[in-house]
Formats: structure tokens, C-alpha cells, sequence
């Protein structure tokens, strides 16, 4: 009895949980199961964030606080310019007079009174009694401030996040101009209207004045609305990355004359429009929550900077003509993986639009980016994984792009550019030996670095290197063949195989070798230094012995067969860390969601339980399940790592409708357990794919049988023509696992 009502409680405490807050605007359909707060708390890294915005589009707003436990919010932005890399205009109200010190006082609020939909926002200031709105558009926004009643001194406040040279300008009795500098050259411009007129102030660096104009570093703004009898106060404004009459043009384009409420639901039919492209049925609510609240962020990234057929490049830094989207903010090394995949599916055109920008962006800076954002290409983490992104979009029918250039681009990258982690620029000493000898050198644990460019933090990251080195030039090899470049096909064909130079036939792993080609005989658990990044990266060597997407046979090959490949499967989810967690995480921070060794808060773990369909498919159905089942909960501690702006997420929306893309670059997907038990895919061809999983449950997650079509199914795959060109793959589902199914 004590054991069923304890349980009755946790429910109904989940329950309020997912329901705190979030009645208001939830939206109909499928709308109604996403929730932004899922991850919000973090495992031990970034947490997610609640944004607000369109699908896609520039306007990305969450109150600017520490993370979701801080009760104390210190300012809301006009729009996050880029994912986790900085906001321009800070914006916040009061309920009094200003003074040098309200710019800097943070605000108390109450989780539970904080409504957030991905077109709508709102949340209660406790101790000014203010309610805040906000909503968003493609290039504007709308906050609603609603005060006290008969408030004397109502205000809003002003301010830049970058230390840079910026404007404000009051105009007009209700209208707010200004510009912010970001990322030392990026002009960022602003145009907004006030619903009623206030009296006007500047701020700089604490001292407050009359004026209705400021420029310089350190400034600010106010406005203060001495009106009893208005108690609710509307800022509309619109920003531009082109100029000031552009902004001003973008805000008469999109909501001059538009209503609040107006805004809001075409937001939500945004929303609609996009998340309605997949129905599910069957499944738990929590899994519906947890599923279509990874599908809105599949949506965020990346973003159209486009404005009125032009857009300013950081890449150039020049503004460009243009007939179609020009997309910004993407992180390679993590997206490549399942949230292109995803959006080649769901959004080809979309897809074929980013694809060209790539292309833009190397003919206008010389590179190939892989971490393309406003300000031109971020290097992070390592290897140009855009290649294989390029070859794969290709590989499904995506066209609407220079091939050839994008080739040149991949090329260039794989000849001429530096290799090292979180660098850009051209190649070094490092990279001649690694096209020479076919491996990336590593130094031994007592060797200091003598090579300039490697970055002081990051290292060299030497087998993490020559793995993604390995899966990238296989890419190049196989756009190459598509193109009729056979000279170059043999070339990159060769150097794909690279990953072997570093197989450590003793030890079964992949393992260092120094320039002389002697082993440095590491312990793969848990040397290299912070984060492993000596030799890996993030992870330890556990997780990189399945970095070999391309050439997984070649890889089953290496460990000695079909039966050992598996033992070492096995082996990964069981296999002790040897020391305390605490130990384990204050080195690899970023290796969460542990099972056994396996890491599913970090990218590069995504595809390893889905390897298990190449020796026993029941068992990548098992580990899916679990890994769905335990680290992707429908609360805010429900994202397991670092979710990187849909890169996570993609994995969630994949392994849940039931398949995944295990090597992007082959147009192929390979069969887990779908959590729902029908999936619908409305194609943009017009056609649908179903997953059917007949008696699919909790319980139920093994696969019995499969047709395709009608037509039995024995392989634990299909293919990206067959999914697009219709159909529907049914599945039955029972408790315990069909051992033969799919074997191969």
C-alpha cells in the first residue's frame, strides 16, 4: 500500500510539474506536448535554454540568467545574435525612477508563474510586480510590460552586452533607435516604437541624464511613462544586420499595425506548420513531450539573415545581393550527424538553401566552414565534418548548389588547411606529416609542445584527429566519384583507410603513436589530460574505437570478426570506469550519460548502440530503449549532455520514430525500436512514409517481423529513396527479442 501510494504522488508531482505554468498558450495538436524547460539543468555543462522564436529565423530570445535554478533574471535581450555566442540590447522594466544602479540590479521571478512556448514567453517580476511578455517574429520582436495599477513611475532600461562602441537615440516621442557593435565589427541596428510616450533619459557608466542621444562604450537608455491611467506598455521593434533604415524597413514589413496577439498566433501557426510534418501515435505522453519538444529544437538552427534579398556576410564582411536564404549559426561537428539528416528529410529545400550558403561562404572567405556563425567561421572541436554533410545532402537527391565549388571547398580543406582542433587557417608542419605517414603525431606525457599553433587548451587531440580525418577524406573520395574525379577518388580512398596506422592490435583500441611511429602505451581510459584531449577529445578511448562510420566492416574486420565486434559492444556498456565517478567527470566533463563506458551526453556516442545491426539487431533495440528510456526524461534534467541546438535533440527524433542515419554520407537508415506505434512523415513530395509497430508498448520493444511495403523485410535497413518515395515499413513488436531477426 505504502509503496502504490508513494508512486501515486510521484505521478501526480511529475504531472504538475510538466503542467506548472505552461496552461497558458499551450497550443493545440502536437504543440501542446512541447515544452522549451526540458533540460533546462544541465548534467554537469550547458543546459538547453527555453528559446523563443520562429523556426529558423533570426529573433531568438530567454531571459538573460544564470540557468534555470536562478530565481533572479538580470535582463531580457532583443535577440541571441548566435547559439551560446552572445546577445546585442539588453532590455528590462522597473517600477520606480531610475538610477545608476538599477542597470545592474538582477530581478526576482518565480519558475512556476514563467510561461514558455516557442512563440510566446512570459514570466512575473515578484518584487516590481510586473508581468512580461514577449513574441517573437523573423527580424522583430514585441515585449508587453504590464504594471501595477496607477504605478507611478513606470520605466524601461536599456543596455549593450558588448563592450563596444554603440548608439541610442529617442525620436519622436516613442521611438528608440540604436546600434550595437558585436563581435568587434558587426554593426547590429535597432528600430523600436513605444505605445505611448514617455520622457527620455541616456546612461553612461552610472550617470544618468536628460538627453535623448548617446554614443560610445558603457552606455544605456531609459524611458519613463508618467501616465496613471497606462498600466500596460508595448515595445515593438525590429533589428537589422544591414543598416538602420533597413531595420526600420523590416519593422514596417512585419508587425507595424499588427497586434500583439496577432504575432503571437502566427507564431504558433508557424510552429504548427513545421511540427505537424510528424505524427505520431501511441506511445506515453512523456514520450510525445519529450519527443515533439526535440523536434522544436531541431528547428532553431540554423537562421536566415536575410533581409529584403540582401544580408551582411562575416565572411567578407560586405553586404550581398541575393535570390534566395542565406543561413548562418551552425556547429558542424555536431549536426552533421542527425540533424541534417533529419532536415534532408523533412525540408530539402530548407536543406539545399544551407547547403549553397556553405558554398557562399567559401567562395567568399577561402574555406570551407564547419562552424559557420554571423561573424564568419568559429573553430571549434575538430575535423571538417561539413564534407561528409555535403556528400550526404547529395547522396539523397539535394542539388540547388555549385557542386563544383562545394568539391573545391572540400578539397582545399583536405589538402591545404590546418588540421588542429579549434583553429582555422592554413596548414603547418603537423599536417604534412600527417598527408606523409598517414597518422596525426601525439607527444608523450612528458614532451612539451613545440608546434605554435596548437591551441594551448585543446591540444592536439592526435587519434580524435586522424579518425575524423579518416571519415572526412572518405567523403571527399566519394563526392569525387560522383563528379567523375577518379584520380582524386583513389587519392582520398587511400587516406580513408588512415584510421587503421593507429590500431593497436595488443590492446584492441585506437591508440597514440609519436612522430617516430612508436605506440606512447596510454591508459585509453582516462590519460590525456583534461578531457582526454592530448589524444582524444571529450572522450576517452573507449568511445573512439567506434569512430569509424565510414568503413564499419573495415572496423569488424580490425577487432577480428562479426562475434568479437560484438563482445566489444558488449564490453563498452559494461566495462568499469576503474575510479569514482567524481573522479572520472572532473577529467571528461563532457563524457555524461553514462552506461558502463558509453557516453550518451556526447555527440560522437550517437551511433554506436545502432552498430549492434551488423552482428545482432535485438540488441541495438534493447540499448536504444534504454538509453531513450533513462536519459531522455521529459523534465529539466532531460537532455544528458551538452544538446548543441538540435544536435542531441536529432537523436531523440530519430530513435524514437525508429531509425537512424548510422553513416551519413550512405543514403541508408538502420532500424532500432520506435517508441510510437505509428509514425507518419508528411513528405514534401507529397507523399507519406508510415512506421507502423504493431502492438508497440513499454514492454513491447523488440521486433518480430518486418515488411516493407508488404514485402518481408529481413535486414535491419531501408533506404533514403525508398523512405521518400512513400510507403510504410510495419513492424511487429513483442517482449522478448526475435534473435534471428535481421542478422546478416
Amino acid at each position: 500500500m505504502r509503496k502504490s501510494l508513494f508512486i501515486l504522488i510521484l505521478f501526480c508531482c511529475s504531472k504538475a510539474m510538466a503542467q506548472n505554468g505552461q496552461e497558458e498558450n499551450s497550443g493545440a495538436g502536437n504543440l501542446k506536448y512541447i515544452d522549451p524547460r526540458i533540460g533546462n539543468v544541465g548534467q554537469l555543462l550547458e543546459p538547453t535554454r527555453p528559446t523563443a522564436q520562429l523556426p529558423n529565423q533570426v529573433i531568438r530570445m530567454y531571459p538573460e540568467r544564470a540557468n534555470y535554478k536562478d530565481d533572479q533574471i538580470s535582463s531580457f535581450p532583443l535577440t541571441i545574435v548566435s547559439h551560446r555566442l552572445g546577445e546585442v540590447f539588453s532590455l528590462k522594466p522597473i517600477n520606480n525612477t531610475p538610477v545608476a544602479a538599477s542597470w545592474q540590479q538582477k530581478q526576482a521571478y518565480d519558475n512556476d508563474l514563467e510561461v514558455t512556448r516557442p512563440w510566446y514567453y512570459s514570466t512575473y517580476l515578484i518584487d516590481d510586480d510586473i508581468t512580461v511578455e514577449f513574441t517573437p517574429g523573423k527580424k522583430t520582436g514585441i515585449y508587453k510590460f504590464t504594471f501595477p495599477q496607477n504605478a507611478a513611475n513606470k520605466s524601461l532600461l536599456f543596455g549593450q552586452y558588448n563592450n563596444a562602441p554603440g548608439s541610442f537615440k529617442f525620436t519622436s516621442g516613442n521611438t528608440l533607435t540604436g546600434v550595437e557593435t558585436y563581435h568587434d565589427n558587426i554593426k547590429v541596428y535597432m528600430y523600436g516604437v513605444f505605445s505611448t510616450v514617455g520622457k527620455f533619459g541616456t546612461e553612461r557608466k552610472g550617470h544618468l541624464a536628460d538627453s535623448t542621444a548617446i554614443e560610445g562604450k558603457g552606455i544605456g537608455a531609459w524611458v519613463s511613462f508618467a501616465d496613471k491611467n497606462t498600466n500596460v506598455v508595448e515595445f515593438r521593434y525590429a533589428i537589422s544586420y544591414i543598416s538602420a533604415a533597413q531595420a526600420m524597413a523590416n519593422f514596417n514589413e512585419e508587425i507595424k499595425g499588427k497586434e500583439f496577439n496577432e504575432i503571437k498566433r502566427s507564431g504558433e501557426n508557424a510552429w504548427a506548420s513545421v511540427v505537424d510534418k510528424i505524427e505520431v501515435e501511441g506511445g506515453t505522453e512523456a514520450q510525445r513531450r519529450s519527443f515533439y519538444s526535440a523536434y522544436y529544437r531541431c528547428n532553431e538552427r540554423m537562421v536566415d539573415i536575410t533581409e529584403d534579398g540582401q544580408y551582411y556576410s562575416g565572411y567578407d564582411n560586405k553586404i550581398h545581393q541575393t535570390q534566395r536564404p542565406f543561413y548562418v549559426d551552425d556547429w558542424t561537428w555536431d549536426t552533421y550527424l542527425a540533424l541534417h539528416p533529419l532536415r534532408a528529410i523533412v525540408n530539402p529545400a530548407m536543406e539545399s538553401d544551407m547547403l549553397n550558403s556553405y558554398v557562399t561562404m567559401y567562395q567568399q572567405s577561402g574555406w570551407m566552414p564547419t562552424f559557420p556563425v554571423l561573424f564568419g567561421d568559429h573553430a571549434c572541436m575538430n575535423g571538417f565534418h561539413s564534407s561528409v554533410m555535403i556528400l550526404d545532402d547529395y547522396r539523397k537527391g539535394i542539388k540547388g548548389f555549385d557542386t563544383q565549388q562545394a568539391y573545391n571547398g572540400m578539397l582545399k580543406n583536405a589538402t591545404q588547411a590546418t588540421m588542429l582542433p579549434w583553429r582555422n587557417g592554413p596548414k603547418g608542419e603537423l599536417e604534412d606529416f600527417y598527408y606523409a605517414k598517414g597518422y596525426f603525431p601525439a607527444l608523450r606525457p612528458s614532451e612539451k609542445e613545440t608546434v605554435a599553433m596548437v591551441h594551448p587548451f585543446e591540444k592536439r587531440q592526435a587519434v580524435a584527429v586522424t579518425l575524423g580525418g579518416s571519415y572526412d577524406d572518405w567523403a571527399v573520395s566519394e563526392f569525387a566519384k560522383e563528379l567523375g574525379k577518379t584520380k582524386d577518388a583513389e587519392t582520398f580512398s587511400l587516406r580513408a583507410k588512415n584510421y587503421k596506422n593507429l590500431w593497436n592490435e595488443q590492446l584492441k583500441m585506437f591508440m597514440p603513436k609519436d612522430n617516430k611511429g612508436q605506440w606512447i602505451m596510454i591508459d585509453p581510459k582516462f590519460d590525456g589530460g583534461m578531457g582526454g584531449r592530448d589524444y582524444y577529445d571529450e572522450n576517452n578511448g573507449w568511445t573512439y574505437l567506434w569512430q569509424v562510420q565510414h568503413d564499419v566492416n573495415g572496423l569488424i574486420g580490425l577487432m577480428g570478426g562479426k562475434h568479437d565486434f560484438e563482445a566489444k559492444l558488449d564490453q563498452l556498456f559494461r566495462e568499469p570506469l576503474d575510479r569514482s565517478q567524481y573522479e572520472f567527470w572532473a577529467k571528461f566533463p563532457d563524457a555524461t550519460g553514462l552506461v558502463g563506458q558509453y557516453s550518451m551526453g556526447n555527440e560522437p556516442s550517437f551511433h554506436i548502440p545502432y552498430l549492434y545491426n551488423y552482428t545482432a539487431p535485438w540488441k541495438a533495440q534493447k540499448r536504444v530503449r534504454f538509453l531513450l528510456d533513462v536519459w531522455y526524461k521529459d523534465n529539466i534534467f532531460g537532455i544528458p549532455g551538452d544538446e548543441d541546438g538540435g544536435g542531441m535533440s536529432a537523436f531523440v527524433v530519430f530513435s524514437s520514430m525508429g531509425f537512424y542515419p548510422i553513416t551519413p554520407g550512405v543514403p541508408m537508415y538502420t532500424i532500432g525500436s520506435p517508441v510510437f506505434s505509428k509514425v507518419t512523415i508528411k513528405l514534401p513530395n507529397g507523399k507519406q512514409f508510415k512506421l507502423v509497430a504493431n502492438n508497440c508498448s513499454v514492454v513491447n520493444k523488440y521486433i518480430q517481423s518486418a515488411k516493407l511495403n508488404g514485402q518481408t523485410l529481413n535486414t535491419p535497413w531501408f533506404t533514403h529513396d525508398q523512405l521518400t518515395g512513400g510507403g510504410v515499413l510495419e513492424l511487429e513488436m513483442g517482449p522478448k527479442p526475435n534473435k534471428t531477426w535481421g542478422v546478416q
